[in-house]
Formats: structure tokens, sequence, C-alpha cells
């Protein structure tokens, strides 16, 4: 976690464990299948705390989409931060040969389970809903693991829920076709939306050019 995959010699991996190079050798085959360990343990640990965080919500009576999934980010992002050395170090691109195609997997997967939790349709259009609010709590968990203190993580994290809240407030897009009128008054409402907006702005600028008392 100190230097980093490539840096860190096997010397000094097993002087500071207190183990050996044969040991080490012999229950993970090298440095690489060492990473890949701690990764697969700290994904594990990550995953039983959001699905634990769902099914405690669910218990409670909770069935409204956008909480089940608050609920389950803020625990994965609360994760983050107790095992921020790994998240950075998971997040830093420094990894061993072959690691990003595991990472990829893995993260397909979760999109697969986010499809699940929100009851999402097998569309192209769902699964990009799905993708962005995954992606979302990923990159919230890399600004949560370098956060200066447990204070700024936390504010990090309520921001995360926020966008989430603010992508969830309508559901997936729809590509439905709307009829011509809708169309028109949809043109129509927005040019006089920024109408109006024009017309406060000069009344504003007027307002600051007059003299006052």
């Amino acid at each position: 976690m100190e230097q980093g995959f490539s840096q860190a010699s096997i010397a000094e991996v097993v002087e500071r464990a207190g183990s050996s190079v044969g040991s080490l050798y012999h229950h993970f085959g090298g440095k690489s299948e060492l990473y890949v360990a701690l990764w697969q343990e700290y994904q594990q640990a990550q995953e039983e705390a959001a699905a634990g965080a769902v099914a405690a919500a669910k218990r409670a009576g909770v069935t409204d989409p956008f909480e089940l999934f608050s609920a389950g980010a803020r625990a994965y992002l609360e994760g983050s931060w107790q095992h921020r050395d790994l998240t950075v170090l998971f997040l830093s691109g420094d990894t061993p040969p072959g690691f990003g195609v595991m990472a990829r997997t893995r993260g397909h997967q979760w999109i697969s389970q986010n499809d699940t939790l929100l009851g999402l349709s097998d569309t192209s259009f769902d699964r990009l809903y799905a993708t962005i609010l995954t992606q979302l709590i990923g990159e919230g968990a890399r600004e949560v693991a370098v956060a200066k203190n447990r204070q700024q993580a936390s504010r990090v994290a309520d921001a995360v829920i926020e966008y989430v809240q603010r992508i969830m407030a309508n559901g997936p897009w729809s590509p439905a076709v709307k009829p011509v009128g809708t169309v028109r008054a949809d043109r129509a409402d927005r040019a006089g939306r920024a109408e109006r907006a024009e017309r406060g702005t000069r009344r504003a600028s007027a307002r600051a050019d007059s003299p006052t008392d």
C-alpha cells in the first residue's frame, strides 16, 4: 500500500509480514497472486457490507428503489473509507498483468446486481442507467478514500447520494416518441422560459444601474 504493486519487492513484503519467500509462493504463488487475493478479499467485504445494508433496509419495510440503492451505496462508501489504503491501491492503476480484465468483469457483475436491485428491464437504456449509477458509486469511493479526514469523507458520501437521487428522480430515460403536438408544446415552453429568464436578467441589470439612496 505504501509503495504500490510495481515497487514493492517480495523480500520486503515477506519481511514485514514476518513470513518467508517460500511461504508466500506456497500460499499465493507470487506477488501478483497475493495482490489478487487482497483484492478479492476487499471486494467480498464491500459486497457483504452493501448487501447487508440493503437486506436490513428491506427488513425495516423499505421498498423504495432509491432508498434501497442508497443504503447499499452508503455502506459501500463507508467501507471505502474504512479500507481507504486498499481502495487507493486498487484504483491506482499500478496493477499486475491481466488485472484490468478481472476488474472489468467484476464491474459488469456489479452492474447486473444493481439492475436486479432496481428492477430494471434488459434494454440498452436501462443498462446504461444502471452503469451510470454504478460508475458514480465507484468514482465516489475513490474520492471518499482520498479525503483528508472522516468529516470530508462523509461530505463526499453525502454528495454522491445526492447525485444518485438526482439521477433517479425521473427513472431511466425512455426513447418513446412524443406526439407532434407535444414536441411543439415543449419547444414553446422552453422558448417561454428563456424569454422570461432574459426579461429577469434585464430587470436585474436595470436595478443594478439605477441610483440608490
